[in-house]
């Protein structure tokens, strides 16, 4: 096994966090709230704590993450009709235009990571993180340490 693999996967994922948040910063947006915001543009009307689960974060975070969103207009809380105490999350029309306008950022950083790659590399190497995250996603933080052998 190539032990490299981890920490060139880490810093990957470091330099795309950077390209992004130098682009988006120019749009008045942080990585976190585009996270958000993607996310409700896939799950709209998720509550909060469908929201949590999907973002991995703990329900708190979420609630101050949205606080901000909705103070900024960018997404609002809708009573949900099946239980009177939860919130369904929604993008305003402000919120949409924010995705819009990030949406071409997210193209150009994949254009500008990808140069040189063929698309075939491409497919292959998607087709290898989908496995390498769905292992991941299978096994349990705690497992995962060491202590799971098999």
């Amino acid at each position: 096994m190539n032990t490299a693999l981890v920490p060139l996967l880490s810093d990957v994922a470091r330099l795309v966090r950077r390209s992004f948040d130098a682009r988006a910063r120019d749009i008045g947006i942080t990585r976190p709230q585009w996270q958000v915001l993607s996310v409700l543009a896939r799950h709209e009307g998720v509550n909060q704590g469908g929201l949590a689960d999907l973002l991995e974060v703990e329900p708190i975070t979420v609630c101050r993450m949205v606080d901000r969103l909705q103070e900024a207009e960018l997404v609002e809380r809708r009573p949900d009709p099946a239980d009177r105490r939860s919130w369904r999350l929604h993008l305003t029309d402000r919120g949409q235009a924010i995705i819009a306008q990030l949406r071409p950022l997210v193209e150009v950083i994949q254009a500008e990571a990808f140069e040189g790659v063929s698309l075939a590399e491409q497919a292959a190497l998607g087709v290898v993180l989908e496995r390498v995250r769905a292992n991941l996603i299978r096994r349990p933080a705690a497992r995962a340490g060491g202590q799971d052998h098999g």
